[in-house]
This record gives C-alpha cells, sequence and structure tokens, in this order.
C-alpha cells in the first residue's frame, strides 16, 4: 500500500500522558496539602485519578457528558474517595492541572526519531486527536513537535470526537487526503482503531501496553520504532 498522509493520535501514543500528569499531580499535591486533607499517598491519590479519568473519557467520547464536567469531576471523583467533599478544591486542582499539564515534555521513547524519519521520507503527517483545543496545541509547543505536523484536527474543531466517522471524514477533506493513501496511527481500540475503520482507513495499533483486543487492525506495534518496518 502506497501511503502518503499519516495520521497519529496525540495522547498515550505519542505524548505520555499518564507520565506528564503524574508529575502535574504530584506538583498540586503538595501545593494544595492533600496530605493534611487526609490523602496519605499521592500514589493511592494518582490511581483513583487514573480510573476516574479513563471512565469519564469513555462517558465523554460518548457525549453522555460536556467537556467542562470532565476536567472537575475526575478530580472531585478522586477526592471523594478520600472522603474530601470539597467542590472548590475539585475545581481549583482541576484549573491548575490543565494550566500545568500541557507544560510537561515526557513523551514517549523514539518518539522523535520516528517523525524525523518520517518526515525524511516524505510522508506528510497529521494529528486526529480528541483533547482539548487549546490544551493540545500547548502540548506540542512546549514538546517540540508542532513543526512535524501539517494539519492538527482536534474534536472542537471538528465538531466531532473519535470514534465518530465524521472526525476522520474532516480531517481527509482538511489534509486533502484521499482514504486509500491514508492510515491512522493511535493507542486507543475504540477511538483510533475502530473509528479509523469505520471511516474506511487503515490502522496500526500502537499497544504500549500489550492489551489485549479481538479487532484486527491492519497493523499492530509495541514500540514506535517498529514503524520504521511499515514505512
Amino acid at each position: 500500500m502506497a501511503y502518503k498522509h499519516l495520521f497519529f493520535d496525540l495522547d498515550h501514543t505519542l505524548w505520555d500522558f499518564a507520565a506528564n500528569a503524574r508529575e502535574t499531580f504530584c506538583e498540586l499535591y503538595d501545593k494544595y496539602d492533600l496530605k493534611l486533607k487526609g490523602v496519605s499517598e499521592f500514589d493511592s491519590f494518582f490511581e483513583r485519578y487514573a480510573y476516574h479519568n479513563d471512565r469519564l473519557w469513555d462517558r465523554y467520547t460518548k457525549g453522555f457528558i460536556k467537556q467542562e464536567e470532565l476536567r472537575w469531576k475526575r478530580v472531585w471523583l478522586s477526592l471523594l474517595d478520600f472522603k474530601i467533599a470539597d467542590e472548590k478544591l475539585a475545581k481549583d486542582m482541576a484549573v491548575d492541572f490543565l494550566a500545568g499539564l500541557p507544560n510537561r515534555k515526557n513523551l514517549f521513547p523514539y518518539t522523535k526519531e520516528i517523525l524525523d524519519y518520517l518526515v525524511n521520507k516524505d510522508y506528510v503527517l497529521h494529528l486526529i486527536t480528541n483533547g482539548f483545543e487549546s490544551v493540545q496545541h500547548d502540548k506540542l509547543k512546549y514538546s517540540n513537535l508542532h513543526s512535524y505536523f501539517k494539519e492538527i484536527i482536534t474534536s472542537e474543531a471538528a465538531g466531532s470526537l473519535k470514534p465518530n466517522k465524521e472526525i476522520f471524514e474532516f480531517a481527509l477533506k482538511a489534509a486533502h487526503a484521499q482514504t486509500e493513501e491514508s492510515i491512522m496511527i493511535g493507542d486507543n481500540i475504540e477511538a483510533d482503531i475502530k473509528g479509523a475503520m469505520n471511516a474506511g482507513l487503515d490502522t496500526i495499533f500502537v499497544n504500549h501496553i500489550q492489551a489485549v483486543t479481538t479487532v484486527q487492525p491492519t497493523y499492530t506495534i509495541h514500540h514506535l520504532q517498529e514503524l520504521e518496518n511499515i514505512f
């Protein structure tokens, strides 16, 4: 297959969301004296945040909750697990989290090397992300990834979320790309892989966490360097 346009997901595929979120919340844990408020261990708090974040993102992508609810309720529910029913605290932490998170620079191993490799081989790179518009652009800015991508498609700009077919159609149109010359590269089976497959795209499942799935993407890799075996 002669691919020309490569559409990447950002969070959990190139930009290490878990590592960056952990660093950001570690600072907030101290700033807001959570230990004195009843959260005895930072690791316990972050585990609960990761759980609620994953669950609420799933509800957000399916249209059950709005963006603003996602932003603060993942913190609110995490605090409630430690019997801290403080809505103002949750909202203040949520604001600080989204202010500090995009400044983090942790990427998955070989991210810049593989992007350089692909650009040097004349592939046209784009992003399709469900992340918030301003937050995603700041992540790209601070991690020095912005220049690699011709089109940066966010769900806000597209008016649609992955896995909906419309966001992929929007991305193809923005990139002036044909389906048969394009491929989606991402870590999320539902949003990235099944969504792109439903839009008629070939797919590469970036399985960083060795997840088990019955879905059959066009390719599966476990490390970004393996893209060199495909392109």
